[in-house]
């Protein structure tokens, strides 16, 4: 008895056939759209497949990477080998703030 009172009081005006299609159609718009959004991110992932190792990835490879341009890339792989991820900053390829957006995306093995 309870739930049908409260299930009464959510709904205190008449809303029209029209309107009620409306409303479904942009939710149903929205979650699409953030479906699409998460299926994209799912498949970067699977691509990525875990931390790029410094030492053996290519330009390209390189510039998937937040923040890095080909000029970057080009100078991480004639700077190699590394021993940690963080020489790029010592070697000043990168700034401290562009190495920390990709800290967890790099690694050296």
């Amino acid at each position: 008895m309870l739930a049908l009172l409260s299930l009464t009081a959510c709904t205190t005006q008449q809303r029209s056939p029209d309107e009620i299609r409306r409303e479904t159609a942009a939710a149903t718009a929205t979650a699409a759209r953030d479906a699409k959004a998460v299926v994209k991110g799912v498949a970067e992932g699977l691509k990525q497949k875990g931390p790029m190792n410094i030492n053996k990835a290519s330009e390209e490879d390189l510039k998937t990477l937040p923040g890095i341009d080909d000029e970057k890339a080009r100078r991480i792989v004639e700077n190699r080998p590394y021993d940690s991820s963080y020489e790029l900053v010592k070697k000043h390829l990168i700034s401290k703030s562009e190495y920390d957006h990709i800290a967890d995306k790099v690694i050296t093995r």
